[in-house]
C-alpha cells in the first residue's frame, strides 16, 4: 500500500484537472487524462486503436482532454471517469484519419474512476487487443498509450513494473476526496492527457488503464515518475456491469440528475452553495449563493461530496426534498424536480 499525503484532479489541455497523489516521499500525485481508440475490423478498421477524447465544461467555463480504449467497432469507449466528469459535451477523435464523433456516457463509477461512452455514428474501428491483469509481475516490462500533454497526439513511453496492489487517495475538485486500491504502479513517464488509455505488455495487450502519476518535482518538471493504472481486468468487469444496466451504490447508469449548483466545506456540517447555475433546477427553486444545505430527503447532509452522491443517485425527472439555512439564519425547504446534467 502507497500512503498518499495530497491529492488533486487535472484534465487537459486548455484547464488541466485530474487524479493524482503525493507519496509518502512527499510525492505530488497528479492525475493524467488521455485518449485512446480502439477498433474492430470490417473492411480496414479505421485508427491505430486509440481515440483523443475532448470535452467542454460549459457550466465550470472550461475545456478538457483525454484518452480512451474502444471496445467495440462501433464505438463504445473505455476511459477513467474523471476524464468525463461535468461534461456538457463529449467528442472522440480518431487520431490520423480526420474523423470525430459525439458521444455520451453509458455510466460511469466514480469510487472506481471507470466509465464507458458511446459514440454516434461511428463504424469500423480498430478495437484495443485486450490481455489480462492476473499473474503481473514486478519488473515487467510495460508501455503507456495516451494523449500526453493534450495536444492531440498519441505517444508511447516504456517503463516497467514497480508494484502491484497500491492504494492512492486523492482530492477531487468538488472539495470531496477518493480513494483508488489495488492499482498496478509502474515507471513509465505518463504525462496529464494520458488518463484512460492503455497499459501494454511486451505483446502489446492491454493490462491496465493508466489513471494517475506521482512526481516529485512541479507539475511540469515530471523527472521522477510513478504512474498508476487501474488492472484492465477490474476496468472490464465495471464496464459490463455498466453496459448490462446494472446501477450500483457506486455504479451509475443512463443520465445524470442535475441540481445545479457548486458547493463547498464550511466549518458548520453540511454543504455551501458556492454558486447557482442561472436557470438549474435550484436556481427555480430559490437556493442562492450562500445558502447551507444540510439535508436532502430528510437525510443529513456533512459534506459537499454527500449532496453530490444523493442527487447522482436520482434520475433525471425525480423530485426531491433539500433542506437548507438561508443567509439569515432561517431554516427553509425547496421541492425541486432534477434536470438532466453532466457525468459526475
Amino acid at each position: 500500500m502507497t500512503d498518499m499525503n495530497s491529492i488533486s484532479l487535472m484534465r487537459l489541455p486548455r484547464r488541466l484537472r485530474g487524479l493524482g497523489a503525493a507519496a509518502a516521499a512527499a510525492l505530488a500525485v497528479t492525475a493524467i487524462t488521455a485518449g485512446y481508440a480502439l477498433g474492430q475490423s470490417q473492411s480496414k478498421p479505421r485508427g491505430t486503436g486509440v481515440v483523443v477524447i475532448e470535452t467542454n465544461l460549459a457550466y465550470q467555463g472550461a475545456r478538457a482532454a483525454g484518452t480512451g480504449m474502444v471496445l467495440s467497432s462501433s464505438g463504445r469507449i473505455l476511459t477513467n471517469n474523471h476524464v468525463i466528469r461535468g461534461a456538457t459535451t463529449i467528442k472522440v477523435v480518431i487520431p490520423g484519419t480526420g474523423r470525430s464523433y459525439t458521444a455520451k456516457a453509458v455510466g460511469y463509477d466514480v469510487t472506481d474512476d471507470v466509465a464507458v461512452l458511446q459514440t454516434s455514428g461511428a463504424s469500423n474501428l480498430k478495437t484495443v487487443s485486450l490481455g489480462n491483469s492476473a499473474g503481473l509481475q514486478v519488473g515487467q516490462l510495460v508501455k503507456a498509450v495516451g494523449n500526453a500533454g493534450g495536444g492531440g497526439t498519441l505517444v508511447k513511453v516504456a517503463g516497467q513494473i514497480t508494484g502491484l496492489s497500491r492504494t492512492i487517495t486523492v482530492n477531487d475538485d468538488a472539495g470531496g476526496t477518493a480513494t483508488l486500491r489495488n492499482l498496478i504502479e509502474t515507471s513509465a513517464n505518463v504525462q496529464p492527457g494520458d488518463s484512460g488509455g492503455p497499459l501494454l505488455n511486451a505483446a502489446g495487450k492491454v493490462i491496465g488503464m493508466d489513471s494517475a502519476a506521482a512526481t516529485s518535482g512541479a507539475y511540469r518538471d515530471m523527472s521522477t515518475i510513478d504512474g498508476y493504472a487501474i488492472p484492465i481486468d477490474r476496468a472490464l468487469a465495471i464496464a459490463r456491469l455498466i453496459t448490462s444496466g446494472k446501477a450500483s451504490a457506486t455504479v451509475h447508469v443512463g443520465a445524470t440528475g442535475f441540481l445545479g449548483i457548486a458547493s463547498a466545506s464550511d466549518r458548520r456540517p453540511g454543504a455551501v452553495v458556492a454558486s447557482v447555475v442561472p436557470g438549474s433546477p435550484a436556481d427555480s427553486a430559490g437556493l442562492t449563493e450562500g445558502d447551507l444545505i444540510t439535508a436532502i430527503n430528510g437525510t443529513k447532509v456533512v459534506s459537499p461530496d454527500a449532496v453530490s452522491r444523493m442527487v447522482r443517485s436520482k434520475k433525471p425527472g425525480s423530485r426531491i426534498t433539500v433542506g437548507y439555512v438561508d443567509a439569515d439564519g432561517t431554516n427553509r425547504t425547496a421541492r425541486v424536480k432534477l434536470a438532466s446534467g453532466p457525468p459526475q
